[in-house]
């Protein structure tokens, strides 16, 4: 993998945002913005739109978001695409058959998410599932955001890197970039700060506007590494009003990944200032297990782990997980892998 940027450094010693170079290509005006700056009133929905829908979104713009289709964005058979976003008018409301990213190169957008303003700063990150509707006011010549444009088939790779184990955070990562009512429609990533994260975020944009080879597996294997970034820092998604029980859960299920030896929901909801039992209750209702179960599963997963990358004996690897009784650790490892934890080192040894 080519890398266009040192993985050390400060921001302001990189230059800012993002290299000075990469921004200069993203910040040209198009030709869409010259039509705009031109007297052009309201963005060219042609550029967005197939044929009927087009007639179909212009009759009930009013009343109704229009629809921008993957067909009209990316090229018969591409996965991912990238494009600077139009600045200078305001960004109507829409939906959209495919996945958003936004990365903010430079400067601030403002965004209207199902009903919620999100303003998204230089250096951070918006997820943007099959289901959200939403509207950008207009961006001045300083504010220059890239729009990943990604097919959902495009994020297997970067799934499987995750673990094909059952992992909680993935699962849910998983649910809200899906077309899946269920969850939020979005999630603001305040990653500014995070130089690991920006590096994965240019590294894509540079591959892409270097129409690199390999490219698509490049991007992939990337996108992964992000997500494995991003699940370490659940402390810096935004809080919204409609995504309230989505981001305590990520906040539960952070707390358990960190601590998963010796953590307890006393002290989780002592952090979180909820009171203990309402806590219990809603980790149940929203997730279906309790704290301890939930636990449970990321103990043994670890266990898993351990068992097939390391040569600790049993013993240490269920003090090394939270278990101070081997034997109780035997019965529980055995209950949910069907067989004793000496079986699943020997069966599925990877040293």
């Amino acid at each position: 993998m080519q890398y266009a940027f040192k993985s050390g450094g400060t921001r302001e010693e990189r230059g800012g945002a993002v290299n000075q170079e990469m921004l200069e290509r993203l910040s040209v005006i198009t030709e869409e913005e010259r039509e705009i700056l031109n007297g052009r009133t309201e963005i060219d929905r042609t550029r967005y739109t197939k044929g009927d829908e087009l007639i179909t979104s212009r009759r009930a713009e009013v009343r109704e978001a229009f629809h921008i289709d993957s067909g009209k964005m990316l090229e018969h058979g591409k996965l991912i695409r990238i494009r600077p976003h139009t600045r200078f008018v305001h960004f109507p409301k829409h939906k959209h058959n495919y996945i958003e990213v936004i990365y903010m190169c430079k400067g601030e957008t403002t965004h209207m998410i199902d009903g919620e303003t999100v303003i998204l700063r230089t250096g951070e990150l918006l997820f943007l599932n099959q289901h959200a509707t939403q509207e950008i006011l207009p961006a001045g010549e300083g504010d220059v955001a890239v729009n990943f444009i990604i097919l959902p088939e495009f994020f297997d790779t970067a799934f499987e890197m995750m673990g094909e184990e059952e992992n909680l955070l993935r699962d849910f990562l998983v649910g809200c970039l899906c077309n899946d009512t269920r969850y939020a429609s979005f999630l603001h990533f305040k990653v500014a700060d995070v130089l690991p994260v920006q590096n994965l975020v240019e590294n894509m944009v540079w591959t892409l506007l270097n129409d690199q080879p390999n490219k698509r597996s490049i991007n992939q294997v990337t996108m992964g590494l992000l997500f494995l970034q991003l699940m370490h820092y659940t402390d810096k998604i935004s809080h919204t009003r409609e995504g309230f029980d989505q981001r305590l859960i990520f906040q539960v299920l952070g707390y358990i990944d960190e601590n998963y030896r010796d953590g307890e929901l006393t002290e989780l909801s002592s952090m979180l200032g909820y009171d203990i039992y309402w806590l219990s209750r809603m980790v149940k209702r929203l997730t279906g297990r309790t704290y301890k179960e939930l636990l449970q599963i990321k103990r043994l997963n670890q266990a898993a782990f351990l068992l097939l990358n390391t040569r600790l004996a049993v013993a240490d690897v269920a003090l090394a997980v939270g278990y101070d009784n081997t034997s109780y650790f035997y019965r529980i490892f055995k209950e949910r892998y069907q067989m004793s934890p000496k079986e699943y080192r020997k069966n599925n040894r990877a040293l």
